[in-house]
């Protein structure tokens, strides 16, 4: 097996672990918070990318009008989001995150990472330095990556790995 076979191997198991540990960590997080996955993922889409209309919802998360408003309501119940009128246009609502909602993402993010924090602790103090030159050279191979697009079938491919976990 070649060096290049063995890098994709290593990275890819690498990958997937993190991948598991951080939707795992993510799902427990928002599941104990009483929100469900969808409104977790909407709440990140607010926090990350700022306010928008109801309809956005629908067409972003592939769900009804009807299930976005839902989705929506029981965000604003909790004070979680706000809804309010465009003032370019009164009869579409715009949807922002509050600050209720943002400290509950930003307990979220800190939860996510924290086993990043703990997996430091069992890496051999021999071997740290070696992780620590190599990790700037993956980001910057990522970064050289090409821009990425959504995959028409991605949101597809994450349930289903939550599914698996």
């Amino acid at each position: 097996m070649s060096e290049t076979q063995k890098t994709i191997i290593i990275l890819r198991e690498l990958t997937e672990a993190f991948m598991v540990r951080s939707l795992t960590s993510l799902r427990h997080y928002a599941k104990a918070g009483g929100l469900s996955m969808p409104q977790f993922s909407l709440m990140m889409r607010l926090y990350h990318g700022g306010g928008c209309e109801v309809h956005d919802i629908g067409s972003q998360f592939d769900v009804t009008s009807a299930a976005a408003s839902q989705m929506v309501e029981r965000l604003a119940q909790g004070g979680l989001v706000v809804r309010a009128e465009n003032p370019d246009d009164r009869r579409v609502r715009q949807i922002t995150i509050t600050a209720k909602g943002r400290a509950l993402i930003d307990r979220g993010m800190d939860e996510r990472y924290r086993w990043v924090d703990e997996l430091v602790g069992f890496i051999p103090a021999a071997h740290r330095a070696a992780v620590l030159a190599a990790l700037p050279v993956l980001i910057e191979a990522e970064k050289k990556l090409p821009q990425l697009h959504p995959h028409p079938h991605s949101r597809e491919a994450i349930m289903a790995l939550r599914e698996r976990h």
